[in-house]
């Protein structure tokens, strides 16, 4: 059963996701610029992901390796979606999706990363 909850909840946090990025496009950006949007829609979302995770998982995690394990899987299901929807859907092209992922360069998407891989952990420490 935990396997089931923890796949309806990464697919429902796709949309999300989505809704997340095209309010940081069309409102956050004209107003703040595209660095500053960029890191406060990663934050916005990394909390997203956290309050999600409590709110529906908290309870339905047994303990700390399952929900490493849920985290781990949200990671891989994200990366992989990200690279196949980003390059194959909207053709975006592999230096762009990458791009995302150098924190050197201020780019904040790997605090949602983090965010997915902790947050089951954190949910069962907070129960």
């Amino acid at each position: 059963m935990l396997v089931v909850r923890a796949i309806l909840l990464w697919i429902a946090m796709i949309p999300l996701a989505i809704l997340n990025g095209t309010v940081r496009v069309y409102w956050i950006n004209p107003v703040i610029g595209e660095h500053a949007g960029h890191i406060v829609s990663s934050i916005t979302l990394s909390a997203i992901v956290f309050l999600l995770t409590w709110w529906f998982l908290r309870n339905a995690l047994p303990g700390a390796q399952e929900a490493f394990l849920v985290g781990a899987g949200w990671v891989i299901g994200t990366v992989l979606f990200e690279f196949v929807f980003g390059h194959y859907v909207m053709g975006h092209p592999w230096e762009k999706l990458l791009a995302d992922y150098n924190v050197f360069r201020g780019r904040m998407w790997v605090l949602v990363l983090i965010a997915e891989f902790f947050s089951p952990v954190l949910a069962l420490r907070l129960r």
